[in-house]
């Protein structure tokens, strides 16, 4: 498996654990990466997401409820919403990962982890982000 993928599921779990306990520290981001990380290569990709989710967290999450049509993102299972927040950081905020690979690797950890039809759904929002994006013009951060 690739180390950018491997990265965005590091990242993934971290931000599983922020959405239940509400807490993000760089003490608690070091303390997961030291108990769950065994290839460090990984670690600077995922600290990247896991900061940019963070940093641009509105941002992200009201790109997604405009692209997800009548859902709010807090109704959104917890590591579904955090896959769509993964992929719309990447496509928002980074210029060095094409939107095809973004929603790709979307899918593919969506089908692993995500619930069910969460694919599908997750290919359309992502789709509808990028395409707002493209239209309006990259998100400044």
């Amino acid at each position: 498996m690739k180390h950018r993928t491997r990265s965005r599921e590091v990242a993934l779990q971290y931000l599983y654990q922020v959405d239940i306990t509400s807490s993000h520290t760089e003490d608690a981001l070091s303390a997961f990466f030291d108990h769950f990380v065994d290839n460090h290569e990984l670690i600077p990709y995922a600290r990247e997401i896991v900061d940019g989710v963070c940093e641009h967290l509105v941002q992200i999450d009201a790109l997604i409820e405009k692209a997800s049509e009548n859902w709010k993102v807090s109704r959104m299972s917890t590591t579904d919403r955090n896959i769509l927040r993964i992929a719309t950081y990447e496509l928002a905020f980074r210029d060095d990962v094409p939107y095809r690979v973004v929603i790709n690797e979307a899918i593919e950890i969506a089908k692993r982890f995500g619930s069910s039809k969460f694919p599908s759904f997750a290919n359309g929002v992502l789709d509808r982000v990028w395409s707002g994006i493209a239209k309006d013009g990259p998100t400044q951060g």
